[in-house]
């Protein structure tokens, strides 16, 4: 009987060392309430870890990527899709103490056991949750049809306030009038991915407009591969060097 259970506890140990060697370094900024820590995870999906809360954003590719992670407090999803609204990864999570922040549409969707837990948020709209103040920024696809791969009002592009961070989660957009109108975003997580959210260029574009003090692109495996996130860096930094791109590999697997 103790062989079994010093053999799980083993097998726990090394799933947990290969989860970890795989992510990317956690980043830590200054807050007026302690560090921020963001930890990429995967494609769209990151955690954030500020004033003893976890944040869990669009969980996907798989529970183990989350091993040796806190248990999320709030999870934020983004829109339907199946590397947002990922069903089958939110069941292997401890999702307990968690609150949903979601989109209509993504309330339609979700799970029946996750419902009671969930909050809809709509474009524009703010609440708080877990303590923490959270607007909704629209995200979808230009021009405006009703065949776009994202229409306008479906999901959520997310604006966190961490201890006067504020915190940009773009999702599936492109570069919106929306996006480029935000003001003072210390943290943006942009996507750059064809043909579902935008190009490097209209990315570039974009963040030149609304200038975030930091920049992480994310969400940039497409339908021919990877977007060339290095050029996107390249682009940013020849027009405003005061902008901080941060390249992390959101593709440990390279799936």
């Amino acid at each position: 009987m103790k062989q079994k259970i010093l053999f799980a506890l083993l097998f726990s140990f090394i799933i947990f060392q290969a989860s970890a060697q795989q992510r990317a370094t956690p980043d830590t900024i200054k807050t007026n309430k302690g560090p921020l820590t963001i930890q990429p995870i995967m494609h769209g999906s990151l955690v954030l870890n500020w004033n003893g809360k976890t944040i869990y954003v669009d969980p996907y590719g798989g529970a183990e990527a989350y091993q040796g992670l806190t248990k999320p407090d709030l999870i934020l999803i983004t829109d339907i899709h199946g590397d947002h609204l990922d069903k089958k990864t939110l069941d292997g999570l401890e999702t307990g103490k968690a609150i949903f922040v979601v989109p209509q549409a993504v309330m339609d969707q979700l799970p029946e056991q996750y419902k009671s837990q969930a909050r809809v948020l709509a474009n524009g709209a703010n609440m708080d949750a877990a303590g923490i103040p959270i607007k909704a920024i629209p995200m979808y696809n230009l021009p405006e049809t009703e065949d776009a791969k994202h229409t306008k009002g479906r999901g959520n592009g997310y604006i966190l306030d961490l201890g006067g961070k504020n915190v940009y989660i773009s999702g599936d957009t492109e570069d919106i009038p929306e996006m480029r109108a935000l003001k003072n975003i210390d943290v943006a997580f942009v996507s750059m991915n064809l043909p579902y959210t935008m190009n490097i260029d209209q990315a570039a574009s974009a963040v030149l407009e609304f200038k975030s003090k930091i920049i992480y692109p994310y969400h940039y495996r497409g339908q021919n591969g990877f977007s060339d996130v290095e050029a996107f860096k390249n682009m940013v930094s020849a027009k405003n060097k005061k902008i901080d791109v941060r390249l992390k590999d959101w593709y440990p697997q390279k799936q």
